[in-house]
């Protein structure tokens, strides 16, 4: 995977400049093509410890995947969570299911997982993960997913995240959440803002693509996940990595 400038400052040629000019109507966000096509740079520069948070999941991997298992990636954009959970595997029999809702998405997923060779299967499915049914589950994640599935799914797709997986299996939620409290909001927004000027994205570009993301990505606090993790009946749930207001849950069957 291509390194971003959390790392050394340097991009390929699919630069995100989406909102770099002033636009006179700001629509939605959508996983379209021209979002994919500089994906990789844009949740680089825009998601602070997104490289750390990746770097880890072959950890994971090795703690939890099973022999004859199943591996799911929901959400999986270009797939760069599925090759680092990849590189943890070394059990008999295991497969990975990247699943993920964007047709521009998932061939490109496709086309990247070609190029990497290993002794583990992954299956790249075009799907609603709020559809898809989960079984022989060892590892589950879903990373900035469940922010962009509506409010009223949110306990269902939990729940049957965890009805899918085995006992000892985890899952892995990544999110980015809001506060109750406004100091403490305000203080981790503008230090999100500074870590995107810092990568090179203007002031205009902040503010149209936050514009984008209102009533589109629709954060929620910690505290509302760990509830709601425990309700489906996660018996151990950890805040094992935040950066700003970034957090990454690790739920345990």
């Amino acid at each position: 995977m291509k390194k971003n400038n959390e790392n050394n400052g340097k991009h390929s040629n699919d630069l995100d400049t989406l909102y770099s000019q002033p636009r006179e109507a700001i629509t939605g966000f959508v996983f379209d093509d021209s979002v994919v096509k500089v994906f990789e740079d844009m949740i680089g520069r825009s998601v602070p410890g997104y490289t750390t948070l990746l770097s880890m999941f072959p950890v994971l991997a090795r703690s939890f995947v099973t022999q004859n298992s199943r591996c799911y990636d929901l959400g999986c954009s270009l797939g760069a969570a599925t090759l680092a959970i990849q590189q943890g595997i070394d059990n008999d029999n295991v497969e990975i299911i990247a699943v993920d809702n964007s047709s521009a998405m998932v061939e490109k997923c496709e086309a990247l997982m070609i190029n990497h060779e290993s002794n583990v299967k992954v299956s790249v499915q075009q799907a609603d993960i709020c559809e898809i049914e989960l079984s022989s589950a060892s590892f589950v994640v879903m990373n900035f997913t469940l922010q962009f599935i509506p409010e009223k799914l949110r306990n269902i797709l939990i729940k049957k995240i965890y009805s899918g997986l085995n006992k000892g299996g985890a899952f892995v939620l990544s999110e980015k959440i809001k506060f109750n409290n406004t100091v403490e909001q305000d203080r981790l927004t503008t230090l999100h803002h500074l870590f995107k000027k810092a990568n090179g994205y203007s002031d205009l570009e902040i503010s149209q693509k936050r514009s984008a993301l209102d009533n589109v990505l629709m954060a929620e606090t910690v505290e509302q996940h760990l509830s709601r993790l425990r309700q489906a009946g996660f018996s151990e749930v950890i805040v094992w990595f935040q950066c700003f207001n970034f957090v990454s849950f690790l739920a345990i069957k």
